[in-house]
């Protein structure tokens, strides 16, 4: 996985063994996620509800994700899922928006598997770094 971390230095995070195994199986543990999507001219579906037709770069994307990540960051804490919640509803390309990116509830193999291994990796009233799926780039906000 692409992972963009804390200090903004991007690491291939390399998942152990026990991770690996789990990532796509069903094995009854739910999360429940916000998340904000910037989508890329390589994405799977270049358009979205707020561009028809997107040509920004993947870098471009991840400056832009990056911006709103920082935003949330400079809050405190306890102010973070609000925040991030604005921000999805107003910026994020997924039609997650009009629920400020709240994905609900799921289990393991129901997303793709950066995305689904980045939710399970954080803990509650955590924000990721960058995730990069097919879909775009991302940030994850983990809500239970």
């Amino acid at each position: 996985l692409e992972v963009l971390v804390n200090d903004s230095l991007l690491l291939n995070v390399v998942l152990d063994a026990r991770l690996q195994s789990k990532v796509g199986v069903d094995d009854g543990e739910k999360v429940r996620v916000r998340h904000i999507l910037v989508k890329h001219k390589d994405s799977r579906r270049p358009s979205s509800w707020k561009e028809k037709v997107i040509t920004r770069t993947k870098e471009e994307a991840a400056d832009e994700v990056e911006q709103f990540r920082q935003q949330i960051l400079a809050h405190e804490k306890s102010e973070w899922e609000s925040v991030f919640s604005h921000l999805a509803k107003e910026e994020s390309h997924c039609s997650s928006y009009q629920r400020e990116g709240d994905l609900g509830e799921f289990p393991r193999g129901k997303m793709q598997p950066p995305f689904e291994a980045a939710s399970f990796a954080l803990k509650i009233g955590d924000v990721s770094g960058l995730v990069y799926s097919d879909s775009g780039v991302h940030i994850i906000y983990r809500v239970a």
